[in-house]
């Protein structure tokens, strides 16, 4: 059987300079597919708002939504260290990302969540830390402020902008929390984030940089194919091989070609004779009282 990544063991791995694979998946098929793969982590991300809501961005999902998908993850994946994204909206104090936080926790069944922000969200990763909470954040692109970034644009373009995502890093590790995400960023930026801190981190878009590398499930198995961003290598391509197995099955349907005899259940022959008469007996009783 599996064994389950320990939270106290994600900063070994750094420290042993191990590489860990992640992958952020939504529910109970995708999160077992992930399990017998034997991935590191899933990530229950709040990106399940784009790939599996339909949704522009990742600002309408609820944490009761994320509740419901982390319950599924956790059946699909129960000997998987889980790590769960906060929602848009659940931390924007610390007393509201405490209830949120435990609430996942108890809830959701993670082992591990997830918010956004750096400095400003100094006083948040505290609180969630000091209640007893492994909490993580996330420095780089941050999907939660998509419209104050103009977009989802790569980070760290200029030397200024790539010190305060360094300033941010710090800013997270001493406010107690475990680890950080990387995301969309020059790898130079992404390497000295990781160099800053002692804390796990992962990567998402930052090339190599950190202990772990991230993919969305959905892009890397070619589910979601709406668009694809520029970090996502896939692997394969789930949508064209779906497509064209239920547009198969539609024109089976339209010809007549199914359901066929290997497909349809069949009586005992003795029994069909007997329920053949019954049906018989009973077509002439209703006759005979129209009759």
């Amino acid at each position: 059987m599996k064994t389950k990544l320990t939270i106290p063991e994600l900063a070994q791995k750094k420290r042993d300079g191990e590489k860990l694979a992640m992958v952020a998946v939504g529910e109970f098929m995708t999160a077992s597919w992930a399990e017998r793969a034997g991935v590191d982590i899933v990530g229950v991300g709040d990106s399940l708002g784009m790939t599996l809501h339909g949704h522009e961005n990742t600002l309408a999902i609820t944490v009761d939504q994320m509740i419901d998908h982390c319950r599924a993850v956790r059946r699909g994946a129960p000997n998987t260290l889980c790590l769960v994204s906060m929602p848009y909206g659940s931390y924007a104090t610390p007393d509201m990302a405490i209830m949120n936080a435990m609430r996942l926790m108890k809830e959701g069944g993670t082992d591990a969540v997830k918010l956004q922000g750096g400095r400003e969200m100094f006083d948040t990763i505290k609180a969630v830390a000091d209640a007893g909470v492994p909490v993580m954040s996330h420095v780089g692109l941050l999907p939660h402020r998509v419209h104050l970034m103009g977009g989802f644009k790569m980070q760290g373009r200029t030397a200024e902008a790539s010190m305060e995502i360094v300033e941010n890093a710090l800013a997270i590790e001493e406010a107690g929390a475990i680890g950080l995400e990387i995301e969309a960023m020059p790898y130079e930026v992404g390497r000295a984030v990781d160099a800053a801190v002692d804390i796990f981190t992962f990567s998402i878009g930052a090339g190599s940089a950190g202990t772990c590398q991230m993919l969305n499930g959905y892009d890397l198995i070619g589910a979601f194919d709406t668009f694809k961003p520029k970090f996502a290598k896939r692997y394969g391509n789930i949508a064209e091989v779906a497509t064209k197995a239920i547009e198969d099955f539609a024109n089976d349907v339209r010809t007549g070609a199914f359901p066929d005899e290997e497909h349809t259940y069949k009586m005992n022959a003795e029994e069909a004779a007997r329920f053949a008469q019954m049906i018989a007996t009973q077509k002439k009783g209703r006759a005979s009282q129209v009759a």
